[in-house]
Parts: structure tokens; C-alpha cells; sequence
């Protein structure tokens, strides 16, 4: 059904008039506030009434205002802003009173006569009866429609109830939409808040875990570091004791070589000698010197293959091997919790506690606790007790020194 619009002439500013209405609508209710005004903490105002029924959708279980036992007070968002307004045991009704909003609405009630949120004097008009307006609704088409229509027209087989009467339900289960919207949508915050400290947890948890990682990996490069050293030392002793027997054995050669080259030199010089008198005189003695040095026996030359340090090699493929299988394992031992513990302690006491999420009397009512979220134990790096560096043991020397 088509409706054309009737207008009567205005009193005083229109446009004005229009303006400041719109001021004094409930964001709520969307009609006009109604006594007693309340000002939020973000200077947003509301009715009492819309106010206490956006409360009781995010508090459902704060006790009213005519319970016996006490309640802690709540929370709520505001419908225009979305500022969270906390109160106090007293509820909605600790909030102050706007005085300033409650004396205009009445001066704008004073200097307009027409309905509340209304333009001024004006009417629908039905299209098909030009000179009947739109009072009544019907409730089978679901439009609103004039009374001659009911008797005569369209819908004179539909029924129909009054159109204030349609209005105001609608208004309310409107109202109540809006209130119902405004608590889930406090609802999916708090739940926005726990998956935002969710990730916030396993931020740190990975974190730790990080740190826990590397310490282990700088545990075992010390223990090869050290079994490295002392696999060096021990190769290093070996080598000075064979090389001081070596360098024994030539300080041995060059003496012989040093004295049987002097005893040759004398011998010669002795041949040289014409003489013969003179030559038999020395003759015997150089004859016997030269046949005991020649018949000195000098100590044994090292071994084939004395000098060879094969012996020392070591197999590190099967610790190669091993290293790589280290992974992440399941069960986290009692020491790997007290290394952890100790971890925590050098952080110290890094941030403030984590905030708990709002219970049912704080604002907002979450779906789940918060728990605390920590890796899955499948992450944690199992060692055992094995040090890798004690497997490798130096081969026994096939020679002694």
C-alpha cells in the first residue's frame, strides 16, 4: 500500500525544533528520554530505565535493586561509544541524574504540542481514501492502513488492531533487540579479550621453551668441547713420549757419531806419521780403540711404524647419527620442570600478573575461564642422561713409549 505524506505549517524554528529532538533521543528506546536521565562517565545519556535494562542484560545474575543480600556492583558498555561504565553496588542507580537534560525535555515539551519523536503535525494519508489517515495496522498484511480500508477495502477479511497499540510493541520488541544486541556484543568482547591473552600466553610459553631449547644445545657443545680437550691431552702425551724417545735415541747416534768421528780423525793423523818408531808407539793403542768402537752396539731404532698416530682416531658417526634423532618427546621430567622453575627465577618478576577476565558480576559474561595455555609436552626436548662425549674413548696405543 502506497501512503502520501500531509503537512501542517510549523510553530516557530522547524529545522530547529528537529535539531534539538534529535538531542534528546535515547540511543535505546530511540524516542525520547524519559525521567529520571542518567550521564554516563563518557558524558553519554541515557534513560534509567534503558540504562538498568542494558545492565541487567550484561548482569544477569546482579541481584536488584530490592534484594536483601549484596550485591558487588557490574558493568556495562555504552551503546554509543562502547565505553565500559563500572558501577558500583547500587547499579544504574548510583549513576547521577542529567538535571540539565531533564529541564530542556521539559521545555521542549512546553513549546511543542505535538507527539514525542513525531514530526510536527504530520500524518500518513492513506493513498486509496486521500482524506482518511493511517490509524489503524493490519495485522495480517503487516502494513498499516486507514479504517475505510478495513470496511471497505483491501482489507475488510484481514484483521486489525490499533496502530498505537502495534507501535509501542513493536517499539519494544525493538528496544529489546537492541539490549540483547548490546550484552552479546560485551559477550564477544570478553571473548576477544581471552584469545588476545591467549596469544599473549604463548608468546611468553614459546619464548621460555626457546630458552630452554638453547640451553640444552649449549650443554651439549660444552660436553664435546670438554671431551674434545681431553681426547687432545690425551693425544698430546703420546706425542711427547714418543718424540722423547726419538730425540733420546738421536742424542745417543750423535755422541757415538761425534766420538768415533774424532777417533777416526786421530787415526789418520796417526798413519800420517813418519816415524815408525813414533807410529808403533801409538799404533796399538788407536788399533784398539778403533775395534771397540766398532764393536759398540748402539740401542734399537724405532719400529716400523712407531711414528704412526692412527691409534688416536676416533668414530663419531654413530654420535653424528644419534644427534640427529634429538627431537621433541612426550612427559616432561622432574628435572626438566626444575629447570624451567630456574629459568622463571632469573627472569624475575618480569610484568604484572595476567588481569582474570570479568566474572558474572563484573560486566561482561565470559564463555570459558581463561586457563593458562602452555605448549603440549610433544615439545619438549628429551635428552635422558646420556653424555654424548663418554662414548667416545680413545683406542688403546698398540706401543709403549
Amino acid at each position: 500500500m502506497n501512503f502520501t505524506v500531509g503537512f501542517k505549517p510549523l510553530l516557530g524554528d522547524a529545522h530547529s525544533m528537529d535539531n534539538l529532538e534529535k538531542q534528546l533521543i535515547c540511543p535505546i528506546c530511540l524516542e525520547m528520554f524519559s525521567k529520571p536521565v542518567v550521564i554516563l562517565p563518557c558524558q553519554h545519556n541515557l534513560c534509567r530505565k534503558c540504562a538498568n535494562d542494558v545492565f541487567q542484560a550484561s548482569n544477569p545474575l546482579w541481584q536488584s535493586r530490592g534484594s536483601t543480600t549484596v550485591s558487588s556492583g557490574g558493568r556495562f558498555r555504552c551503546p554509543s561509544c562502547r565505553h565500559e561504565v563500572v558501577l558500583d553496588r547500587h547499579g544504574v542507580y548510583g549513576l547521577q541524574r542529567n538535571l540539565l537534560v531533564e529541564n530542556i525535555i521539559d521545555i521542549y515539551k512546553q513549546e511543542s504540542s505535538r507527539p514525542l519523536h513525531s514530526k510536527a503535525e504530520q500524518h500518513l494519508m492513506c493513498e486509496e481514501h486521500e482524506e482518511e489517515k493511517i490509524n489503524i495496522y493490519c495485522l495480517s498484511c503487516e502494513v498499516p492502513t486507514c479504517s475505510l480500508c478495513k470496511v471497505f477495502g483491501a482489507h475488510k477479511d484481514c484483521e486489525v488492531a490499533p496502530l498505537p497499540t502495534i507501535y509501542k510493541r513493536q517499539k519494544s520488541e525493538l528496544s529489546d533487540g537492541i539490549a540483547m544486541l548490546v550484552a552479546g556484543n560485551d559477550r564477544v568482547q570478553a571473548v576477544i579479550t581471552q584469545m588476545e591473552e591467549v596469544c599473549q600466553t604463548i608468546e611468553d610459553n614459546s619464548r621460555r621453551q626457546k630458552q630452554l631449547l638453547t640451553q640444552r644445545f649449549e650443554a651439549l657443545c660444552a660436553v664435546l668441547e670438554e671431551r674434545k680437550a681431553e681426547l687432545l691431552q690425551a693425544l698430546a702425551r703420546e706425542q711427547e713420549q714418543k718424540l722423547q724417545r726419538v730425540r733420546g735415541l738421536i742424542r745417543q747416534y750423535g755422541d757415538h757419531l761425534e766420538a768415533s768421528s774424532k777417533l777416526v780423525e786421530s787415526a789418520i793423523q796417526s798413519m800420517e806419521e813418519p816415524q815408525m818408531a813414533l807410529y808403533l808407539q801409538q799404533a796399538k793403542e788407536l788399533i784398539n780403540k778403533v775395534g771397540t768402537m766398532s764393536k759398540v752396539e748402539l740401542a734399537g731404532r724405532p719400529e716400523p711404524g712407531y711414528e704412526s698416530m692412527d691409534q688416536f682416531t676416533v668414530s663419531v658417526e654413530h654420535v653424528a647419527e644419534m644427534l640427529r634423532t634429538i627431537d621433541f618427546q612426550a612427559g616432561a621430567s622432574g628435572e626438566e620442570e626444575d629447570e624451567e622453575v630456574a629459568l622463571e627465577g632469573e627472569e624475575g618478576s618480569a610484568g604484572p600478573e595476567e588481569e582474570r577476565p570479568d566474572g558474572p558480576e563484573g560486566g561482561a559474561r565470559p564463555l570459558a575461564r581463561v586457563q593458562k595455555y602452555t605448549f603440549p609436552p610433544a615439545f619438549t626436548l628429551g635428552l635422558g642422561k646420556t653424555e654424548l662425549g663418554r662414548e667416545v674413548e680413545e683406542k688403546p696405543t698398540g706401543e709403549s713409549g
